[in-house]
C-alpha cells in the first residue's frame, strides 16, 4: 500500500513523497522539480506509482540476475529512494538514492517512460552490485549496470552493436555487450563475477571463470563479430 505525504513549502511549490514497501525494501519517489517542465512531464508521462513499481521490479530482476537468492547473498539495503531533480546530466546513484534529471525527462524525444525505466534498471544495479570494495574498474561497474538493462529488455536503439568498442572496460553499452558475450560462454558468468567482487577485484577473475585472460576474451569477442 502506498503512503502519500504532501508538504507545502509555499503557495506555488508542492513536494510529494510516495513510499511503498515491497519484499522488505522501502521504495520512495520524490519529485523535487514538480514546478519545472520536466517535473511536470514526469508526473504526466511516468508517475511516482509506476516508478515505485519499476524500482521493485528492477530489484527482483537484479537479485535474479546476480543469483542472490537469500539476504546473505546481497547488500543489506532497507530503503531505495528516487528523486526527480532539477539537475544536469541523466541520472546517478549514491547512498541508495537514485537521482534522475527533470531536464533530461523534458528533453527526451522518444518514449520517455521506457527510457526512464531503463535508466532505473541501470541505477538500481548500482544500489545492489558489489564493486570490489572500490577496486573494480569504473567501466566494468557501469558495464554491469548496462548489462542488467540489456537483459531486462530496455537497451536503447542508439547503443553500440555487438563487437563494437575499443576496450573491454570502456564502460556502459560497450562493456555490457562484452559481458553478454562472456555470459554466453558460461551461463551465470556475470553473477559469479559480481559475487567475486564482494571483497575485492582482480582481472584474474576472468581466468578463474572462463579460463582466459580478459584481453584474450576481448580479442575473441572482437574476432567473432568481425567474421
Amino acid at each position: 500500500m502506498a503512503h502519500h505525504k504532501i508538504f507545502f513549502f509555499s503557495s506555488l511549490f508542492v513536494l510529494a513523497i510516495f513510499t511503498q514497501k515491497i519484499h522488505a525494501v522501502d521504495y520512495s519517489v520524490t519529485n523535487t522539480a514538480a514546478n519545472t517542465a520536466g517535473g511536470a512531464r514526469f508526473n504526466r508521462d511516468i508517475g511516482a506509482q509506476y516508478s515505485q513499481q519499476t524500482l521493485a521490479a528492477a530489484t527482483s530482476f537484479i537479485w535474479n540476475t546476480f543469483q542472490q537468492n537469500s539476504p546473505a547473498d546481497r547488500k543489506n539495503v532497507q530503503k531505495v529512494s528516487m528523486f526527480v531533480d532539477d539537475m544536469d546530466g541523466v541520472a546517478y546513484a549514491s547512498n541508495n538514492e537514485i537521482h534522475v534529471s527533470a531536464s533530461y525527462i523534458q528533453g527526451y524525444s522518444g518514449d520517455v517512460r521506457r527510457e526512464i525505466t531503463g535508466v532505473l534498471y541501470h541505477e538500481s544495479t548500482h544500489v545492489w552490485q558489489w564493486n570490489g570494495n572500490g577496486g573494480a574498474p569504473g567501466g566494468l561497474i557501469e558495464g554491469i549496470a548496462d548489462y542488467v538493462r540489456l537483459k531486462a529488455g530496455f537497451a536503447p536503439s542508439h547503443w553500440v552493436k555487438p563487437g563494437q568498442g575499443d576496450r573491454w572496460d570502456q564502460g556502459y553499452d560497450v562493456t555490457a555487450r562484452f559481458l553478454d558475450y562472456c555470459n554466453s560462454l558460461r551461463n551465470g558468468f556475470v553473477a559469479q563475477l559480481n559475487k567475486k567482487m564482494r571483497t575485492g577485484y582482480s582481472n584474474q577473475f576472468f581466468i578463474d571463470l572462463l579460463g582466459k585472460t580478459v584481453d584474450q576474451l576481448w580479442s575473441d569477442y572482437k574476432a567473432k563479430f568481425r567474421a
